[in-house]
């Protein structure tokens, strides 16, 4: 059960069913601020599903979403983006724009709507921008940037809508190892200074690295949750992704890898 005090987001027997197949069946969730939870399951679990209805953009089949005590639907759409930030896990630039430009989307929830972003706005972006490494890309053009560096741009978009909840799906994606673990410490510093984190992740080491607490979706309706010491093992990992999955202990903590049957 969740407090609806303490969370900043949460949820109660959400039930996630595509046709003839239930993913998620009565999850209980709650986040406080400065947490940061990852989500671990197989392509298909519900992952990308469950982050959408708790952002509200699908509607749950059963259950619902609190932010901050408050029912999800019966808030106005443009307060929940300014509570709540999505990074899904694909974006799509449909009209020519410079990188400021995109990530000055983020402060579009906080401003009116015949209003023009501040200096303050652009200040917030600008500190975005390094904060993903993007420093002195302000200017260029959104087409000529690499996919991990398109990523890193839709990264410091979020960052700059500065919410209290962080839903972040995949954010990991077509980041190379290094931009990996900026990115997650970024979010994970978004964190310490009291903001909320869930993130789909598919690296279970950098789960164990960053995230406070997992939960895990098996994709046939089971899930279960915990600090992340406690629930990352052997066994349920390996059921979890449906192959062998060994622990190796590294500098005081586990981390897993992925196991042939016969090779161990």
């Amino acid at each position: 059960m969740f407090s609806p005090v303490t969370s900043a987001i949460a949820c109660h027997d959400l039930t996630i069913r595509v046709p003839g197949r239930t993913l998620v069946e009565k999850l209980d969730l709650a986040v406080a601020g400065g947490e940061f939870v990852a989500v671990l399951g197989q392509n298909g679990a519900g992952k990308t599903r469950s982050m959408h209805t708790l952002a509200g953009l699908l509607a749950a089949d059963s259950g619902y979403v609190e932010l901050g005590g408050q029912p999800l639907e019966t808030l106005r759409r443009q307060e929940v983006a300014r509570r709540v930030a999505l990074l899904p896990q694909y974006v799509d630039d449909v009209f020519p724009a410079t990188v400021m430009e995109t990530v000055l989307i983020g402060r579009h929830p906080h401003i009116g709507p015949l209003e023009l972003e501040s200096a303050k706005d652009r200040e917030i972006a600008s500190r975005s921008l390094q904060l993903v490494d993007l420093e002195g890309f302000a200017e260029r053009d959104i087409a000529t940037l690499s996919g991990g560096e398109r990523r890193r741009v839709a990264i410091a978009q979020v960052l700059t809508q500065s919410p209290a909840v962080y839903l972040l799906d995949e954010p990991t994606n077509h980041l190379d190892p290094q931009h990996q673990l900026d990115v997650l410490e970024v979010f994970a510093a978004e964190a310490r200074n009291g903001a909320a984190i869930i993130a789909n992740l598919h690296d279970v080491n950098l789960a164990v690295r960053f995230a406070t607490r997992c939960v895990l979706l098996y994709g046939d309706g089971r899930w279960s949750s915990g600090e992340t010491s406690q629930v990352l093992d052997e066994q349920r990992l390996t059921e979890l992704y449906g192959t062998p999955m060994e622990a190796v202990r590294w500098r005081e903590r586990n981390i897993f890898m992925a196991t042939s049957a016969d090779s161990r």
